[in-house]
């Protein structure tokens, strides 16, 4: 089994930045790809971004450009450094893991609420 601990929510302003943090331990290969999802209410948990143990990228479109997934793989852990934040990205955030490729893995954490409002 592996464990995800997500950290760094909260509530931000519009226009504002967050960083999430996520540490794996347990059964976690560093192979393994890690991601973020969020779930907003009503919706179906969509990708954010993922990454491979060699720092490929992979971004959902309504992201790019606004949020960064990099990874520390001593540590065994990914952040997601959130831009420019709009009321559009307010939902929970779950860290993900245990895929080798950019589908999702078996492992979910508890997820992190992200609030966006004035």
């Amino acid at each position: 089994q592996v464990q995800l601990v997500e950290s760094g929510g909260g509530l931000v302003q519009p226009g504002g930045s967050l960083t999430l943090s996520c540490a794996a331990s347990g059964s976690f290969s560093r192979f393994y790809v890690m991601g973020w999802y969020r779930q907003a209410p009503g919706n179906q948990r969509e990708l954010v971004a993922s990454i491979t143990h060699n720092s490929r990228t992979n971004y959902a479109d309504s992201v790019k450009g606004r949020f960064s997934i990099s990874r520390d793989n001593a540590k065994n852990t990914v952040y997601l450094q959130m831009n420019s934040l709009q009321s559009e990205d307010m939902a929970v955030y779950y860290c993900n893991t245990g895929g080798s490729t950019f589908m999702q893995g078996p492992y979910w954490g508890q997820g992190t609420q992200v609030t966006v409002s004035s």
